[in-house]
């Protein structure tokens, strides 16, 4: 079986060939990156892949909030009778796996994909606010990995080091027992983490947005839909670090298991 990869583009994406080399390092070699346009207009139809990713960048630039705009597009394009979120329903029910990083975890909260509780990728119940800091964070994060978690993406994995850079990462549930609940659920599979990862912490920089429960990232409990601000693109080989001639690192980033993992998935499928 060929496993199939689609990477949006446009409307302000640009992590989209960043993606597309992760993608291929993990092992994928049939990979299309594809205007979002052309899946609204019906061109591109999702369900001719396994795995969709949304990269990271700044959808329609961010105006009316992070990824705000393209949900909507995503939500009332029409292809005949049908709608581009139907389009998106089939691929998730027909076991496909999709990922959103940054910008794409923004888009995928608020189109309600996640967390997915009792089957409904339809109810919004969270979403990525401004930054307690009230700037634009650019900096690496310490991530803990809940091992109880069924996300596919993290299986195998116990800590990550990776960059972030968003400016809306705050996790805040739309009311107080939400972030509770996805932790009880495990499917909260990353949390920002003390530097020596004694444990999730509140603490800035260490969490750079303030998200409630140190959440950095959501599945699905099916595990095959995933979203996480940090950019595992961004760190797949240790030239990708900034201290890479000062540090001792493996040849491989930590960001690059992530797509290995649903590569892996996906081939023993």
């Amino acid at each position: 079986m060929i496993i199939k990869a689609l990477v949006t583009t446009g409307h302000g994406i640009n992590c989209e060939k960043e993606t597309q080399r992760a993608l291929e390092l993990a092992g994928f070699r049939a990979i299309d990156l594809v205007h979002l346009n052309y899946l609204a207009a019906g061109d591109v139809d999702p369900s001719h892949y396994h795995f969709i990713v949304f990269p990271g960048g700044f959808l329609d630039g961010d105006d009316l909030g992070a990824a705000q705009a393209c949900a909507n597009r995503i939500r009332y394009a029409r292809i005949g009778k049908e709608r581009l979120l139907d389009r998106f329903m089939k691929f998730v029910s027909n076991g496909g796996l999709l990922l959103g990083i940054c910008n794409g975890f923004q888009l995928l909260a608020k189109l309600g994909f996640l967390p997915g509780l009792d089957g409904n990728y339809s109810n919004r119940v969270f979403t990525l606010m401004g930054n307690d800091s009230g700037r634009f964070e650019d900096r690496w994060v310490s991530l803990m990995v809940d091992a109880a978690s069924p996300c596919i993406f993290t299986q195998g994995l116990r800590r990550l080091y990776l960059p972030v850079r968003h400016g809306e990462g705050k996790f805040i549930g739309a009311s107080p027992d939400v972030a509770r609940t996805i932790l009880d659920n495990n499917i909260a599979p990353l949390r920002y983490a003390e530097p020596d990862f004694s444990g999730p912490t509140m603490r800035y920089p260490y969490n750079p947005n303030g998200s409630e429960e140190a959440i950095a990232g959501v599945c699905d409990p099916s595990g095959r839909i995933f979203g996480l601000m940090p950019h595992p693109e961004c760190f797949v080989h240790r030239y990708l670090h900034p201290r890479w001639t000062r540090e001792q690192l493996a040849e491989e980033g930590d960001g690059l298991a992530i797509f290995q993992n649903a590569f892996n998935f996906l081939r023993s499928a």
